[in-house]
């Protein structure tokens, strides 16, 4: 079977924090039995037996795309160039689907890069982010999608349960909708918390005003003066304001949080009010055995079990009651087992997220 993976965002280097995920399924994919992958994404290291299809102008041009922050972030700025750089994306992928002839299947990333397949009828698997559900909203995208999947095969996989209703309104009659959870690396899983006496908090993201929520606004009254610390982990992707009491470190690759924040963290913070499927940070903290205290949003809802492995919270009320029960030794303990319990249980490794994804090849292109 051979399958062409197409994907807007890869990471450069194994340091790297960009599009980390994508290269994890990548080289999962990779490793399924029968299997010959070829994969469109930006330049960056890659798994043996996996083969690149993109030109040289194609990586040059993507490259500088992961550079700017990607599509989603050069999207949501002003100008001739978010304007232009979404047509330019579209005509490379349409003479990338035209060229990659022998491809049987196409695991399609981000539904965005499903809008200029050709009409050669073959089946599509496409994973379905948070974002995507935005992109529904910009008119005739939900029309153009609907034609590119009414000949062909569709299987659309969230990677959260949350988003089946709006899919299956969408396209419910063009395709099926099978949710499909990622992985985690077994990293994750191996690490050995040592939480500081004093306390200290992490929130890892991108920093932007709706990724950061009301994050300095509701924790100044429990960080500023405090025996407690906020570390903010993340790139600045929009002008945002600092207060002096936080420490910021500024990006962070997986191999740092995995040696140094995650071990010491008491718990992962994010209250982002932006739309996403379902975090892969929170996974790995969750792999990590490290409670989450999170705002109250249907993505946070499929990973964090309130009371049990962390907390939602709605109010400023809330959060601080949340920091406070977790900061109790013994508490912390016990939210941190079921956190890691959870994650092996709902996600599994990597390994797992192909053999998810296995069967939905097999679903659309069935071998002999």
């Amino acid at each position: 079977m051979n399958v062409l993976m197409i994907s807007t965002s890869y990471p450069m280097s194994v340091e790297d924090w960009r599009g980390a995920f994508i290269r994890n399924l990548v080289a999962s994919v990779s490793r399924i039995e029968g299997l010959n992958l070829k994969l469109w994404a930006p330049p960056g290291p890659v798994a043996d037996g996996v083969s690149r299809t993109t030109t040289s102008k194609e990586d040059a041009w993507l490259a500088g795309l992961m550079r700017a922050g990607g599509i989603s972030h050069l999207m949501r700025q002003q100008g001739v160039r978010a304007a232009i750089t979404p047509l330019m994306l579209l005509r490379m992928l349409r003479r990338c689907y035209l060229r990659e002839v022998d491809a049987d299947i196409y695991h399609i990333n981000w539904l965005q890069c499903a809008l200029p397949l050709p009409d050669d009828r073959k089946p599509a698997a496409i994973s379905v982010l948070g974002n995507d559900l935005n992109l529904l909203g910009v008119p005739t995208v939900k029309s153009l999608l609907r034609l590119r999947f009414k000949r062909r095969a569709v299987v659309l996989c969230p990677n959260a349960e949350w988003m089946v209703p709006k899919l299956e309104a969408a396209f419910g009659d063009v395709a099926r909708i099978v949710p499909v959870s990622f992985g985690i690396d077994p990293v994750w899983y191996d690490i050995v918390r040592q939480p500081q006496p004093h306390p200290e908090w992490i929130a890892v993201t991108r920093l932007t005003a709706n990724k950061l929520g009301p994050l300095f606004e509701w924790s100044e009254p429990l960080f500023r003066n405090q025996p407690r610390t906020l570390h903010l982990l993340g790139p600045m992707q929009e002008q945002v304001a600092i207060p002096d009491w936080v420490r910021w470190h500024g990006a962070a690759a997986p191999a740092q949080l995995a040696s140094t924040w995650f071990p010491r963290a008491h718990g992962l913070i994010t209250l982002s009010v932006h739309a996403e499927g379902r975090p892969q940070t929170m996974l790995e903290a969750q792999a990590a055995g490290l409670p989450i205290v999170a705002s109250d949003m249907p993505a946070h809802a499929t990973v964090v079990e309130h009371g049990k492995n962390g907390f939602l919270c709605g109010t400023p009320s809330g959060y601080a009651e949340a920091i406070a029960t977790l900061e109790d030794v013994d508490t912390n303990s016990a939210f941190g087992a079921n956190a890691r319990s959870a994650a092996r249980t709902a996600f599994g490794t990597w390994d797992d997220a192909a053999s998810r994804y296995a069967a939905i090849y097999e679903l659309l292109a069935p071998r002999r």
